[in-house]
């Protein structure tokens, strides 16, 4: 999916103040289950369905390993297991969304894409603290949009550091 098939999938909110058409404000939609999830768009490069997985040995179970993009190797995080949920079988609805993070390009692994939607500033909440859990740092925010609830993700935090550590390692083999 490229950034026109992108657009075609927003969903103008009717309480956005339209001064400008930017990416601000804009977030893609995912689910894992019935969840609804949320990233930037501005981080996403493309949208693909499921390709044949080169897997790599000794990586966390979260790292299914990498695919070849049109000449370009990525890495590629299954979210259901990074955030612990139970593993489903992959079909024709489980999309990768391509992100560029600190120009290292990283695949998603999303059960389905449902939607681009701008979300007004003010229904974006810090994200509630429950404790010093290490699970908190996948979340950036809460978006109320009408009645729902929509979590958006920090990207940058679905890799700890000695996990990209141990990535860049592995793909430098691999290259």
């Amino acid at each position: 999916m490229n950034s026109s098939e992108l657009d075609s999938l927003t969903d103008d909110n009717d309480d956005f103040d339209y001064e400008e058409d930017t990416i601000e404000n804009r977030f893609l939609i995912f689910s894992l289950a019935d969840r609804s999830y949320g990233i930037e768009i501005k981080n996403i490069t493309e949208i693909v369905g499921m390709q044949t997985i080169t897997e790599i040995p000794d990586m966390p179970s979260f790292i299914k390993g990498v695919i070849n993009l049109r000449g370009k190797v990525i890495a590629l995080i299954d979210v259901r297991d990074r955030f612990r949920m139970a593993n489903i079988s992959y079909d024709e609805k489980t999309c990768i969304i391509i992100l560029n993070i600190q120009n290292q390009l990283i695949g998603l692994i999303v059960d389905t894409v449902k939607e681009v939607i701008r979300i007004n500033t003010q229904n974006i909440e810090e994200a509630p603290k429950f404790g010093e859990s290490e699970n908190n740092r996948f979340v950036q925010s809460i978006a109320k949009i009408n009645e729902d609830v929509k979590v958006l993700l920090n990207i940058e935090n679905l890799l700890k550091d000695e996990d990209k550590h141990t990535l860049e390692q592995a793909l430098a083999i691999k290259n």
